[in-house]
Parts: C-alpha cells; structure tokens; sequence
C-alpha cells in the first residue's frame, strides 16, 4: 500500500517540548530546515565572496551571479530609489529559494509547503511596505487608493475596490507560493507511490512521469521565489514612487 502522501507536510517536534504560556516554541523538522538554509546561505556567499578574483571559482560565480540578478530585478520594478532596501530583499529570495531547493532532496521538508510560514513571510512584507510607504508620503500614502482620472459617480466603488485588493496582497502572496510547493509535492509522491505499487514491469510510465515532474518542480522551486521577491518590489514600487 502507497504511503499518504501528505505524510511529508507533517510537523513534528525534535528534541525537547518547550512553552511560553500557551505558545509551543518547541524546535521541529521546520525549524531545523529554517535553520540549514539560512547556514547554507551563509556559508555559500561567505565563503564566495572571500576571493574576489578575475576567474572566479563556483561559489564566487554562483555569489555575483545571484548578486546581480537581484540587483536587475529590483532597478527593473522599483528603480533606484529601493536601492537601499536590496539587502532585504536578497535575503528574501535566497531563503525562499533555498527552502524549496531543499525540500526537493529526499526525506526533507519543504517549509514553504505550509501556509503560516508563507503567510508571516507576506504578512511582514505588507507591513514593512505599507510602514515605508507612511513614512515616505504620510497620509499622502492614502492616495494609493484613489486611481486617477476616475469618474466621481464611480470613485466610492473603485477605492473600496482598490483598499481590498491592497489588503488582500498578504493572502495572494502567500497563498500562490505555499500552494505551488504542495501540489507539486503531492503530485511527486503519488507518482512515486504509483512506481513502486507497479512495480518493475507496469512502474516505467509513472517513473517517467516522475522525473519530468522532478524537473518541472525544481523550476518551480526557481520561479515561486522569484515571483515572491518581484511581487515585493512591485509593491515596494507602489510605497516609494506612489503610482496611482
């Protein structure tokens, strides 16, 4: 019999219970994760950007490369004024994507296949925007809300419109990344399961399925972290710039 395949998203606590009051902190398999790929990230630019040669090795190809990609990514949807805010959203999109390149290695965890760590991930990105855009534009900010060249008779719908769809961004945010990263990996596992309830004879064609999936889900690895660091520039954009 083929193993559920949500097994795999099953939270579970390693080493000690610990509690704050009614808050379970205890460290679990996602923690664990969380932590091997902040170290991992630390550990690769670390080490890349300790030569800086003319032939760089791997790490130092790999460090420029992700430098500068980040650095178009950002000049391309937020211009220059986010300059200062590349840091964070460098480390943003390097644990995103470190977190789903790992969930691809056999008997890990894919931390972003769970939707509260997606949804503290947006959650503190709406916040930090919506702080910024109050601090570039004060109450001027609010103007976000009021498109321009708007009939009157229409504008009272539109900025209803307009004030959900700007506090729904957390929602979308997350939830087009957390649910990206779990179908996938159902999807995997159940081919998976189909391969070895098949057997060698009948189990090719599931396995086929699976390594064309295998390598569709690492691209989606790639994109979904992409696609959360660009939609923070995007909104970024909106706080610095005030397009309306």
């Amino acid at each position: 019999m083929a193993a559920n395949p949500m097994t795999q998203f099953e939270v579970y606590r390693i080493g000690p219970e610990i509690k704050i009051g009614a808050f379970d902190i205890s460290f679990t398999n996602s923690s664990l994760f969380m932590v091997v790929s902040t170290l991992a990230i630390l550990i690769i630019f670390n080490l890349g950007s300790k030569k800086n040669s003319l032939l760089p090795n791997k790490l130092q190809l790999l460090s420029e490369l992700s430098y500068t990609f980040v650095s178009k990514m950002i000049s391309d949807t937020a211009g220059s004024k986010a300059r200062p805010y590349f840091a964070f959203i460098f480390s943003l999109f390097m644990f995103v994507l470190f977190c789903n390149m790992f969930g691809m290695i056999p008997y890990t965890f894919t931390v972003t296949s769970h939707i509260i760590v997606t949804f503290v991930l947006a959650a503190f990105i709406f916040i930090g925007v919506t702080i910024v855009g109050f601090i570039k534009h004060g109450f001027g900010y609010l103007k976000l809300f009021v498109p321009s060249g708007v009939p009157v008779v229409l504008l009272p719908l539109i900025v209803i419109i307009e004030i959900i769809s700007y506090l729904s961004r957390p929602v979308s945010l997350s939830v087009r990344l957390f649910a990206n990263m779990m179908a996938g990996h159902t999807m995997m596992k159940v081919f998976g399961g189909f391969v070895i309830s098949l057997g060698i004879v009948g189990g090719w064609l599931p396995l086929s399925f699976s390594v064309a999936l295998t390598g569709l889900e690492i691209l989606v690895a790639f994109l979904q972290a992409y696609v959360f660091a660009i939609l923070t520039c995007i909104y970024l954009n909106d706080a610095l710039n005030l397009h309306h």
